[in-house]
């Protein structure tokens, strides 16, 4: 098979040597020298079995450049796996935090809420202290009246009895004091 492919490739090379005018095996024909070292250098090529280097270096560069596709495959698969499950945290994320607002604005609701409730007990706390206020006045007074009243009763009782009142007129006044007394209270 070696000759068949020797011998096809002396034939093309040859060809456009037969087109040279003059002798053709001569060593002054360029054509013919140019085609003698080619065919040197072919062989040269042939002996230390080049083709076979090139073609095993592509082979070797195609499965390089395969196994690169490969790995490229296989990184972009992972990274549509972490952009998915990027993306799918991040929609997480933001429902988590949309009830988390809403958590807050309900606890805030709430807040206010018992916020409005003890303040409308406080103000009730301290009407009530007020008004308890107001009571525990209102009895002070209505006990100095009538600290009052019986001291008045007593010095006109004091006068009557120095004065050497009838004991009428001594009863008609302390029932008139009484009743001014009552009259005070009330």
């Amino acid at each position: 098979m070696r000759k068949s492919i020797l011998t096809a490739a002396l034939a093309l090379a040859a060809a456009p040597a037969f087109a040279a005018s003059g002798p053709f095996f001569s060593l002054a024909n360029t054509n013919f020298v140019v085609l003698i070292a080619f065919l040197v250098f072919i062989g040269i090529l042939f002996y230390f079995k080049v083709p076979g280097m090139l073609l095993g270096q592509l082979d070797k560069r195609a499965a390089t450049i395969r196994s690169e596709l490969d790995e490229a495959r296989a990184l972009r698969e992972e990274a549509q796996t972490v952009l998915a499950d990027f993306e799918r945290k991040q929609k997480d994320v933001a429902e988590q935090a949309e009830l988390i607002v809403t958590q807050a604005k309900a606890d805030a609701q709430e807040a206010a809420n018992q916020a409005k409730i003890d303040l409308e007990k406080s103000i009730a706390r301290r009407l009530q202290a007020a008004e308890d206020q107001i009571s525990s006045a209102e009895a002070n007074a209505v006990k100095e009246v009538r600290d009052t009243a019986i001291n008045v009763a007593v010095a006109a009782a004091a006068d009557v009895v120095a004065k050497g009142m009838s004991d009428a007129d001594a009863t008609a006044l302390i029932n008139e004091s009484i009743k001014v007394v009552e009259a005070k209270l009330h």
